[in-house]
Protein backbone atom coordinates (compact mmCIF):
# COMPACT_ATOMS: atom_id res chain seq x y z
CA UNK A 1 0.00 0.00 0.00
CA UNK A 2 1.21 3.48 -0.59
CA UNK A 3 1.35 4.39 3.22
CA UNK A 4 3.23 2.02 4.12
CA UNK A 5 6.10 3.77 2.58
CA UNK A 6 5.75 6.46 5.38
CA UNK A 7 7.27 3.38 7.70
CA UNK A 8 10.87 4.34 7.03
CA UNK A 9 12.17 1.92 9.69
CA UNK A 10 10.80 -0.90 8.11
CA UNK A 11 11.67 -0.11 4.10
CA UNK A 12 14.84 1.69 4.98
CA UNK A 13 16.36 0.64 8.25
CA UNK A 14 19.54 1.52 7.81
CA UNK A 15 18.46 5.38 7.50
CA UNK A 16 19.51 8.34 9.82
CA UNK A 17 15.85 8.43 10.49
CA UNK A 18 15.45 4.93 10.96
CA UNK A 19 18.12 5.61 13.48
CA UNK A 20 16.64 8.20 15.31
CA UNK A 21 13.64 6.20 16.02
CA UNK A 22 16.21 3.17 17.01
CA UNK A 23 17.67 5.55 19.71
CA UNK A 24 13.99 7.07 20.87
CA UNK A 25 13.78 3.27 21.64
CA UNK A 26 16.80 3.12 23.58
CA UNK A 27 15.62 6.11 25.70
CA UNK A 28 12.12 4.80 26.22
CA UNK A 29 13.86 1.58 27.63
CA UNK A 30 16.11 3.50 30.42
CA UNK A 31 13.14 5.49 31.20
CA UNK A 32 11.88 2.88 33.51
CA UNK A 33 14.22 2.94 35.73
CA UNK A 34 12.53 0.25 38.11
CA UNK A 35 10.78 -1.90 35.57
CA UNK A 36 10.37 -1.67 31.93
CA UNK A 37 7.37 0.35 30.64
CA UNK A 38 5.20 -2.03 29.33
CA UNK A 39 2.30 0.42 27.59
CA UNK A 40 3.14 3.35 26.12
CA UNK A 41 0.16 5.60 25.13
CA UNK A 42 1.50 8.03 22.29
CA UNK A 43 -0.30 11.31 21.13
CA UNK A 44 -0.08 14.54 20.50
CA UNK A 45 -1.50 18.24 21.06
CA UNK A 46 -3.14 19.17 17.76
CA UNK A 47 -3.96 17.23 14.38
CA UNK A 48 -1.40 16.55 12.07
CA UNK A 49 1.89 16.49 14.04
CA UNK A 50 2.79 13.03 13.18
CA UNK A 51 1.79 10.95 15.96
CA UNK A 52 0.99 7.99 14.15
CA UNK A 53 3.82 7.85 12.28
CA UNK A 54 5.68 8.19 15.30
CA UNK A 55 3.82 5.49 16.81
CA UNK A 56 4.62 3.29 13.59
CA UNK A 57 8.01 3.84 13.32
CA UNK A 58 8.82 3.01 17.18
CA UNK A 59 6.33 0.01 17.35
CA UNK A 60 8.56 -1.38 14.03
CA UNK A 61 11.85 -0.64 15.95
CA UNK A 62 10.53 -2.28 19.40
CA UNK A 63 9.80 -4.98 17.15
CA UNK A 64 12.97 -4.97 15.27
CA UNK A 65 14.97 -5.09 18.93
CA UNK A 66 13.49 -8.64 19.20
CA UNK A 67 10.36 -7.34 21.75
CA UNK A 68 6.68 -8.77 20.91
CA UNK A 69 4.61 -5.46 20.30
CA UNK A 70 1.20 -4.76 19.87
CA UNK A 71 -0.03 -1.63 18.47
CA UNK A 72 -3.64 -0.38 19.52
CA UNK A 73 -5.50 2.18 16.90
CA UNK A 74 -7.36 3.93 19.77
CA UNK A 75 -7.64 6.73 17.82
CA UNK A 76 -11.54 5.14 16.79
CA UNK A 77 -12.63 8.96 15.36
CA UNK A 78 -9.39 8.84 12.77
CA UNK A 79 -8.37 5.69 12.64
CA UNK A 80 -5.17 4.72 10.35
CA UNK A 81 -3.14 1.82 11.61
CA UNK A 82 -4.85 -0.35 9.14
CA UNK A 83 -3.70 2.12 6.32
CA UNK A 84 -0.41 2.10 7.50
CA UNK A 85 0.29 -1.34 7.39
CA UNK A 86 -1.97 -2.66 5.15
CA UNK A 87 -4.91 -4.43 7.48
CA UNK A 88 -8.26 -5.32 7.76
CA UNK A 89 -10.72 -2.46 9.73
CA UNK A 90 -13.59 -4.96 9.52
CA UNK A 91 -12.80 -6.37 13.14
CA UNK A 92 -10.98 -3.79 15.28
CA UNK A 93 -10.76 -2.00 19.14
CA UNK A 94 -14.44 -0.54 18.72
CA UNK A 95 -15.89 -4.50 18.12
CA UNK A 96 -13.99 -5.58 20.51
CA UNK A 97 -15.16 -3.73 23.59
CA UNK A 98 -18.67 -3.48 21.83
CA UNK A 99 -18.43 -7.58 22.53
CA UNK A 100 -18.91 -8.00 18.27
CA UNK A 101 -15.91 -9.95 18.35
CA UNK A 102 -12.98 -11.93 20.13
CA UNK A 103 -9.58 -10.79 21.13
CA UNK A 104 -8.80 -13.56 18.26
CA UNK A 105 -10.61 -11.82 15.58
CA UNK A 106 -8.95 -8.16 16.26
CA UNK A 107 -5.45 -8.93 16.96
CA UNK A 108 -3.84 -9.11 13.65
CA UNK A 109 0.28 -10.04 12.97
CA UNK A 110 1.75 -6.91 10.33
CA UNK A 111 4.35 -8.25 7.66
CA UNK A 112 7.31 -6.94 10.46
CA UNK A 113 8.03 -10.11 12.63
CA UNK A 114 7.00 -9.80 16.17
CA UNK A 115 4.61 -6.89 15.83
CA UNK A 116 0.61 -7.27 15.77
CA UNK A 117 -2.20 -4.53 15.46
CA UNK A 118 -5.38 -4.07 16.44
CA UNK A 119 -7.00 -1.64 14.27
CA UNK A 120 -9.94 0.78 15.60
CA UNK A 121 -12.78 -0.69 13.79
CA UNK A 122 -15.92 1.00 12.62
CA UNK A 123 -16.16 4.40 14.27
CA UNK A 124 -18.63 3.89 17.69
CA UNK A 125 -21.03 7.10 18.54
CA UNK A 126 -18.90 6.87 22.08
CA UNK A 127 -15.25 6.46 21.88
CA UNK A 128 -14.78 8.26 25.13
CA UNK A 129 -17.14 5.82 26.89
CA UNK A 130 -15.70 2.58 25.30
CA UNK A 131 -12.06 4.32 26.67
CA UNK A 132 -13.20 4.43 30.28
CA UNK A 133 -14.92 1.38 30.38
CA UNK A 134 -13.57 -1.61 32.88
CA UNK A 135 -13.68 -3.70 29.54
CA UNK A 136 -11.06 -1.73 28.09
CA UNK A 137 -8.93 -2.07 31.42
CA UNK A 138 -9.26 -5.72 31.49
CA UNK A 139 -8.75 -5.61 27.82
CA UNK A 140 -5.22 -3.79 28.75
CA UNK A 141 -4.19 -5.93 31.63
CA UNK A 142 -5.00 -9.33 29.65
CA UNK A 143 -2.84 -7.99 26.88
CA UNK A 144 0.08 -7.18 29.56
CA UNK A 145 0.63 -11.33 29.88
CA UNK A 146 1.03 -11.69 26.21
CA UNK A 147 2.99 -9.34 24.72
CA UNK A 148 6.03 -7.41 26.11
CA UNK A 149 4.84 -4.00 25.06
CA UNK A 150 1.72 -2.26 23.92
CA UNK A 151 1.72 0.60 22.11
CA UNK A 152 -1.68 2.71 22.16
CA UNK A 153 -2.33 5.65 19.52
CA UNK A 154 -4.86 8.31 20.61
CA UNK A 155 -7.31 11.45 19.16
CA UNK A 156 -4.97 14.73 20.22
CA UNK A 157 -5.45 15.60 23.91
CA UNK A 158 -6.68 19.55 22.70
CA UNK A 159 -9.37 17.70 20.48
CA UNK A 160 -11.20 15.37 22.18
CA UNK A 161 -10.90 13.76 26.34
CA UNK A 162 -9.79 10.49 24.78
CA UNK A 163 -6.41 10.73 25.04
CA UNK A 164 -6.39 12.09 28.59
CA UNK A 165 -8.72 8.66 29.54
CA UNK A 166 -5.95 5.99 27.82
CA UNK A 167 -3.02 7.92 29.47
CA UNK A 168 -4.54 7.12 32.77
CA UNK A 169 -3.98 3.59 31.92
CA UNK A 170 -0.77 3.72 31.03
CA UNK A 171 2.56 3.76 32.34
CA UNK A 172 3.86 6.59 29.95
CA UNK A 173 3.20 9.10 27.89
CA UNK A 174 4.94 10.24 24.72
CA UNK A 175 3.99 13.82 22.95
CA UNK A 176 4.84 14.37 19.58
CA UNK A 177 5.63 18.32 18.30
CA UNK A 178 5.95 18.93 14.72
CA UNK A 179 9.07 21.20 14.89
CA UNK A 180 7.87 24.98 13.12
CA UNK A 181 4.32 24.57 13.12
CA UNK A 182 3.18 24.63 16.69
CA UNK A 183 3.08 27.11 19.14
CA UNK A 184 4.26 26.91 23.05
CA UNK A 185 0.57 27.16 23.58
CA UNK A 186 -0.94 24.20 22.71
CA UNK A 187 1.86 22.51 23.67
CA UNK A 188 1.34 23.67 27.43
CA UNK A 189 -2.23 23.20 27.40
CA UNK A 190 -1.61 19.89 26.48
CA UNK A 191 0.88 18.94 29.19
CA UNK A 192 -1.08 20.73 31.69
CA UNK A 193 -4.12 18.42 30.73
CA UNK A 194 -2.19 15.20 31.12
CA UNK A 195 -0.60 16.21 34.27
CA UNK A 196 -4.59 17.17 35.47
CA UNK A 197 -5.16 13.55 35.38
CA UNK A 198 -2.02 12.56 36.51
CA UNK A 199 -0.50 10.91 33.21
CA UNK A 200 3.45 10.09 33.54
CA UNK A 201 5.01 12.07 30.61
CA UNK A 202 8.18 10.57 29.70
CA UNK A 203 9.14 13.39 27.12
CA UNK A 204 8.38 15.20 23.64
CA UNK A 205 9.02 13.68 20.45
CA UNK A 206 10.31 16.89 17.79
CA UNK A 207 9.05 15.34 14.81
CA UNK A 208 10.46 16.51 11.21
CA UNK A 209 13.06 19.14 12.73
CA UNK A 210 16.05 19.30 10.53
CA UNK A 211 18.77 17.28 11.68
CA UNK A 212 22.68 17.50 11.38
CA UNK A 213 22.50 15.33 8.63
CA UNK A 214 21.14 15.95 5.34
CA UNK A 215 17.62 14.48 4.66
CA UNK A 216 16.84 14.28 8.47
CA UNK A 217 14.28 15.09 9.57
CA UNK A 218 13.14 13.53 12.94
CA UNK A 219 14.73 14.49 16.34
CA UNK A 220 13.63 13.83 20.30
CA UNK A 221 14.17 15.26 23.60
CA UNK A 222 13.04 12.58 25.90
Amino acid sequence: MESRKRIITDRQPKSPIAEAYRTLRTNLQYSGLDEPIRTLMVTSATPEEGKSTTINNLAVAYAQGDSKVLLIDADMRKSTAHFAFGLSNRHGLSSLLSGQCELLDAVQQTHVHNLSVITSGATPPNPAEMLASRKMDKLIADLRERYDLILIDTPPVLAVSDAQIVSTKCEGVLLVVKAGELKRGPALRAKEQLSFVNARLLGVVLNQAKGPEAGTYYDYNA
